[in-house]
């Protein structure tokens, strides 16, 4: 029998994603909401989950959500009526080595910054807490008391229950066949039961994810990767236990997590060899609470370090062991937000612990769908982080990669190496031979560092200021006393054309747009005023624009223009990311270099800084912009990317004797920090162009969307982006770590780095309002302490770009 029936959303998918979107749109004020799930509700990944929620996570938006979790987990029994069988036991994550308790370090500076209780302690405390566990080795431990663990199945029917009492519909046993957007933009969810359409679909399928999205042509990068833990005997000695032992978790050794259920011991193994991904063609549909059977010998090293570690768990039998396919998306990260190229597709996927992250995810994913904005950077979630280039094979073996990382130590800027080189520019032999190190941006493979002769080509990983410093700091001065190379390929780029493209243009950012031969900064914002979009647009001719941004942004930003370009308008947008290749030129003597590869004049009164021109270097036509992110004189040459070697050719061989040298983004990144530059993760979707600091680039004498909205945010500012000199020692800011004033939390550290031609360390944070201003003091998390700092001015290097104009 067919029916019909119009909402305003629809979610596929029962688990504790689904549900808990559906509770929290709820919350937010969509009482329209039908959840279809084929089978029974937590009856594919949820099910099988161990249950645990910790906030030992050095991710400042993983943070932000477990808090939320472990509070809503406390209260959901008496909000719904429903038991979820939540104990709170806290846990304990151990430190083996000087690295691992850098790492827990980081993670408080993370952790005390969203208000999230923890601290460190040592052997005497662990053994206090937890009797049972061999010290042997062990520095000390992170503790989060308020760490907890629920059982999954009954959170799914809290979440469920609540979301019912607020009008939305659940339909069990209801399997969906197909979707279909029709040309209103709504959608057609057809199932077994019947058809019905709303106005925005969510795929919160889990395992299913893929083949519901191939349905509209969508490809989610998630692989099935499966788990186990076990559960022993009863122990004794646990029944006689006063309270619950704290859950442990032994990264080194176990590789994964140790804890009491009821009166036996759970242990859950992440092993390091060896992952098994399953239904790489598609989950079956009859797959309800599937498990497999365990392979004990996959896992029998690690199962037996527990038992070490663990001594009284090895006088005990294995009574059941869970053996269930997770999802591993190929950065571990989850897939959270607006499907790429669609309309009002939502993804809700990837999620390898839904029981931990899901309540907070959901949270802000509900208010990003509801009111067009949340309160949380959800950048890193966008399922737009990856594009066409990221295939099945690729995601299958940077699954495997993420799984067998789960519990090594999360490095700052760790390189996943697997799978790589994927995407690379005309010249990554060139760069590799001159031992760049590299690293991983939206498939791209681009130049971090140069290692000097002698050194291995491999990266150096520390929390605190690590080795690489030393060479770092020689292309830093090397570019700021003569002249540097980089290969600066890895960014989003576009030709916008046709009669209306300026005007196109004009209505979606904030600047004016430059005339024919210059270039502008600029932004577009979404209707509630927060950053979209940052891009430097040169105009070529009246009609024809090139547009730059930051590479990861490439498939959300062409998804933003074709979403607001009216069907009326003559406008075409071509993606010329693949095809243009970067060399970005830099140094007071880099005038000197590229004249002698081109006859085009480059005086100022030719070439002005922030214009453009197509010029021949070495015979081949480039678009030439002059500017540079380092502060310094300099070019981009955006090439052919045939054509790319030759050019780079031909400025080697100039630039030779001028002591020309290469450099990378750790380079790159110190000189921009000086600079006072901003870059995306500065200034993103949950802020205001105003609490950014970009007035100087939005004109507010025009129309653009968003400036009714940005308007009234600057008569009330939430926080504002400053830029901080911190008293650092050994170590700088690595990112999200809390900004204090006395008891109070005031901000959080977006990017820092140090400055290598000031000897400064430089962060930028959005703090309150009222401490903003120059001068103002405060403290920063820097590890696990907390160092002064203050708002500076202005730029600690050229603020007024004499150098880059010379």
């Amino acid at each position: 029998m067919s029916t019909a029936s119009d909402h305003q959303c629809i979610i596929i998918g029962g688990g504790i994603m689904g549900t808990a979107l559906a509770y929290h749109l709820t919350l937010e004020g969509w009482s329209d909401v039908l959840l279809l799930e084929k089978g029974e509700l937590a009856s594919g990944s949820t099910w099988h989950a161990a249950g645990q929620i910790t906030h030992s996570t050095s991710s400042y938006g993983l943070a932000s959500m477990t808090r939320y979790g472990t509070r809503k987990y406390g209260e959901l029994e008496a909000e719904t009526g429903q038991a979820v069988s939540w104990h709170q036991p806290g846990s304990l994550r151990l430190a083996y080595s000087p690295d691992e308790h850098d790492w827990l370090r980081y993670t408080m500076a993370i952790g005390l910054g969203v208000g999230n209780e923890m601290r460190l302690v040592d052997p005497a405390f662990i053994a206090d807490i937890h009797p049972f566990y061999n010290l042997d080795g062990v520095l000390g431990a992170l503790y989060t008391p308020n760490d907890g663990h629920v059982d999954p199945a009954s959170a799914t029917m809290a979440f469920a229950a609540g979301a019912r009492s607020r009008g939305a519909t659940i339909r069990r046993n209801s399997l969906v066949r197909n979707t279909v957007q029709l040309d209103d933009g709504t959608w057609r969810v057809e199932t077994d039961s019947g058809d019905y359409t709303a106005a925005v679909l969510v795929n919160a399928a889990g395992t299913y994810a893929r083949q519901i999205g191939q349905w509209v042509g969508l490809n989610p990068p998630i692989v099935p990767m499966t788990h186990h833990y076990f559960v022993t005997e009863e122990i004794p000695e646990f029944a006689e236990l006063e309270q619950e032992l704290p859950v442990v978790r032994d990264d080194p050794h176990v590789s994964g997590y140790i804890r009491m259920e009821r009166h036996s011991g759970l242990i859950g193994i992440y092993e390091k060899a060896n992952p098994n991904s399953v239904w790489e063609n598609g989950t079956p549909w009859e797959a309800d609470h599937h498990l497999f059977s365990p392979d004990f010998d996959r896992v029998a090293p690690w199962l037996e370090a527990a038992f070490e570690r663990m001594p009284i768990l090895a006088d005990y039998g294995i009574q059941k062991a869970i053996h269930g396919a997770i999802t591993h998306p190929p950065d571990g990260v989850m897939m959270l937000g607006p499907a790429p190229r669609l309309e009002n597709y939502w993804y809700c996927n990837g999620t390898q612990v839904g029981i931990s992250w899901g309540p907070g995810a959901t949270m802000y994913l509900a208010k990003w769908m509801v009111h067009g904005a949340t309160i949380l950077n959800m950048r890193a979630f966008d399922p737009r982080r990856f594009g066409e280039w990221a295939t099945p094979e690729y995601n299958k073996v940077k699954a495997h990669e993420d799984y067998l990382l789960r519990h090594e130590i999360p490095y700052p800027g760790l390189n996943r190496t697997d799978a790589r080189p994927h995407r690379v520019s005309a010249v990554y032999q060139q760069m590799n031979e001159r031992h760049a190190v590299f690293e991983e941006v939206f498939g791209w493979e681009r130049p971090r560092w140069f290692a000097p002769e002698g050194w291995p080509q491999e990266d150096i990983y520390s929390f605190r200021r690590a080795a690489w410093h030393e060479p770092v700091a020689k292309e830093v001065a090397v570019v700021r006393e003569r002249v540097g190379l980089a290969d600066l390929t890895a960014f989003a780029k576009y030709d916008v054309t046709g009669p209306d493209a300026s005007a196109f243009l004009d209505r979606l950012t904030t600047n004016q747009l430059p005339k024919v031969g210059r270039i502008g900064l600029t932004y577009m914002l979404t209707e509630l005023g927060m950053v979209e979009i940052e891009f430097t647009i040169a105009r070529l001719a009246e009609d024809h624009f090139y547009l730059v941004g930051a590479a990861v942004g490439e498939v959300r930003f062409e998804d933003w223009m074709a979403h607001h370009r009216r069907h009326d308008e003559a406008v075409t947008i071509t993606n010329a990311s693949d095809d243009v290749g970067v060399l970005s030129i830099a140094g007071p003597h880099s005038r000197d270099l590229l004249a002698a590869t081109t006859g085009a004049h480059l005086t100022n009164d030719h070439f002005p800084w922030l214009s453009i021109r197509e010029i021949d270097v070495a015979g081949i036509q480039v678009r030439a912009l002059r500017l540079s992110f380092t502060g310094e004189l300099g070019w981009e040459l955006h090439v052919p990317m045939p054509q790319m070697p030759e050019v780079f050719d031909a400025l080697v061989e100039a630039g030779e004797p001028l002591g020309m040298v290469f450099f990378g983004t750790h380079a790159l990144t110190s000189m921009r920090m000086e600079q006072g530059y901003k870059v995306s993760a500065d200034m993103t979707n949950e802020v205001t162009a105003y609490e950014a600091g970009l007035m100087r680039f939005v004109n507010l004498d025009k129309r653009f969307i968003g400036k009714e909205a940005l308007v009234a945010n600057m008569q009330e500012p939430r926080w504002m982006l400053a830029l901080l000199d911190i008293d650092a020692d050994d170590a700088d800011c690595l990112g999200g770590e809390g900004v204090f004033v006395g008891d109070h939390r005031i901000g959080v550290v977006t990017t820092a780095a140090y400055g290598f031609g000031t000897g400064k360390s430089l962060a930028w944070a959005y703090v309150d309002p009222d401490r903003a201003e120059p001068g103002t003091g405060m403290e920063v998390m820097v590890l696990d302490q907390r160092r002064q700092a203050v708002v500076l001015k202005e730029a600690v290097w050229d603020p007024s770009h004499v150098r880059a104009r010379s």
